[in-house]
């Protein structure tokens, strides 16, 4: 896979959405305090935010050496989220087992 700066932006934006969706709900059900859930999921947002500013300036960039290092950035920013997020429901289904 040559480029993945599209791929990367699609994936990351509708992450930080689901991000959004699980600090949202937890706002609403007043569970935020009883685990770190809304904390992982805080900090997958902003590493999404972060993963799609700089895929999006990978596919804007007219520089070769800049855009390869625009998406590497975004890529190592959307795993970083993506392990919050596999933080997040790990935290889930322990809070659900129990």
């Amino acid at each position: 896979m040559a480029k993945k700066s599209t791929h990367i932006l699609n994936a990351s934006t509708n992450l930080l959405g689901f991000s959004m969706i699980i600090i949202t709900s937890l706002k609403i059900t007043k569970t935020s305090h009883h685990t770190f859930l809304d904390e992982f999921a805080a900090i997958a947002c902003v590493f999404f935010a972060c993963s799609s500013f700089f895929s999006f300036m990978a596919i804007r960039s007219k520089k070769e050496n800049l855009e390869n290092r625009y998406e590497s950035i975004a890529d190592y920013l959307f795993l970083i989220a993506l392990f919050c997020i596999v933080l997040s429901v790990i935290i889930i289904t322990t809070t659900i087992i129990d």
